[in-house]
């Protein structure tokens, strides 16, 4: 019988502290980073809630990814009423147990919630379209342990690769690769369906070895590979439509591009459309957001503010005369000054920036000030990522530049790490 995505139950590990999306994971759990105005897993879980799918669990590690998941999200009820969700979506959360990796935080949760359906465990930085109907009927008719979801990539690099045989079984898995030496093209995206009888393995004497010697237990590097060698059935299925890992800045501004584009079939519109022949919104539900949201509205309208698609904006933001923006995410409450030009860019949350500031294909983390003048204007560009609440002075130059959070950059030109003031 396949299962139903109502019975489905999808286990998020969520550990570590995300260096390659450094600064901005440097105060907050990865999956809590924000994209497209909201915490990049939010993503995931809508496209998978919209086809049925109501229970959800953390696999937490750390305080600081418990901390931002749970204040969130806490037990669902938020989640579920913010898109309509009905039956209403439950959340829960790994028990403060420290774990030896993805597949480790995956066994714990097994056992404490007493697990006995389907699961499917999804990354905590992923994105993805995915019908989930037809994997699952695919996973029944392999009859397989676990279906790994792959996708074809032009390079390989960062990925674990797999190598199918005729029949989609996966004979050969290598965890991250050199580009010389990958198997194929095939990419783990890091979407695994497991068949219940998963849990009964991980009772097994090769994972309770693992575990009293506190080796890592990851799904990627060590428990895939084990369940192909030991000789389960481990299939391939082949995602045609998009899917995002969201592990570095790079990655994370390809994603935004492409969500903002309308690439990714779960996440079509966001509220606040000014126009159904444009792909630019302006949001605003309040009485003050939306006076805000008309101002600009009708700057657009008359010439004095140029924005070209596509452009997300979030609620009670402030943008002056002569601001140019075009393919970018401006976050809630943020304000830009007169004559700044923000191109293939992020500005998260509450984020000041001075007059004719100039920031192009980069991150602006949450709180920033960006101070800039006509006299002395600020360029940040080259995927230069800001991290939480830094203050930038007038005049400063970042190209390529990680700056980490709670810095003040005075007057000077920046490249590469940032994590003191000169």
């Amino acid at each position: 019988m396949i299962c139903r995505p109502e019975d489905l139950r999808v286990i998020i590990p969520v550990g570590g502290v995300a260096k390659r999306l450094m600064p901005l994971t440097a105060t907050t759990s990865k999956a809590c980073v924000r994209l497209v105005n909201m915490p990049l897993i939010e993503i995931a879980m809508l496209g998978l809630a919209r086809q049925g799918v109501r229970n959800f669990i953390f696999g937490v590690k750390g305080y600081r990814n418990f901390r931002d998941l749970f204040d969130y999200f806490q037990d669902g009820l938020g989640f579920s009423a913010k898109y309509g969700l009905s039956p209403r979506v439950h959340i829960k959360y790994q028990p403060n147990e420290d774990d030896c990796g993805s597949a480790d935080s995956a066994r714990i949760v097994l056992e404490y919630y007493d697990i006995r359906d389907p699961v499917f465990g999804v990354q905590g930085d992923n994105i993805f379209d995915i019908d989930l109907k037809s994997l699952l009927e695919f996973h029944e008719r392999k009859g397989g342990i676990v279906t790994i979801c792959l996708k074809e990539v032009e390079d390989t690099e960062g990925y674990g690769v797999a190598e199918i045989d005729g029949d989609m079984r996966i004979y050969r898995f290598v965890e991250k690769p050199p580009r010389d030496e990958a198997p194929s093209n095939l990419a783990n995206t890091g979407l695994y369906l497991f068949s219940p009888e998963i849990r009964e393995v991980m009772r097994g004497d090769w994972v309770r070895d693992k575990v009293s010697k506190r080796e890592r237990l990851d799904f990627g590097y060590d428990f895939i590979p084990h369940l192909i060698e030991s000789g389960y059935g481990v299939y391939g299925y082949i995602i045609k439509k998009g899917w995002y890992d969201v592990g570095s800045p790079e990655r994370y501004l390809e994603a935004m591009y492409d969500i903002l584009a309308g690439r990714l079939e779960c996440l079509q519109d966001f509220e606040g459309r000014i126009s159904p022949d444009k792909r630019i919104w302006i949001q605003g539900q309040s009485p003050e957001s939306l006076a805000r949201r008309n101002r600009i509205v009708e700057m657009i309208r008359e010439g004095k503010i140029e924005v070209e698609e596509p452009v997300l904006i979030g609620r009670h933001c402030q943008i002056e005369e002569g601001v140019r923006i075009s393919n970018s995410c401006i976050d809630n409450y943020t304000r830009i000054g007169r004559g700044s030009v923000i191109e293939d860019s992020a500005i998260m949350d509450r984020v000041l920036i001075g007059e004719n500031a100039s920031i192009d294909r980069s991150i602006i983390g949450r709180h920033v000030t960006v101070s800039s003048s006509r006299d002395k204007p600020t360029r940040i560009h080259s995927v230069s990522v800001v991290g939480d609440n830094v203050w930038i002075d007038a005049g400063c130059v970042l190209f390529k530049a990680k700056v980490s959070p709670h810095l003040r950059l005075r007057e000077f030109d920046y490249e590469g790490e940032v994590d003191s003031a000169p």
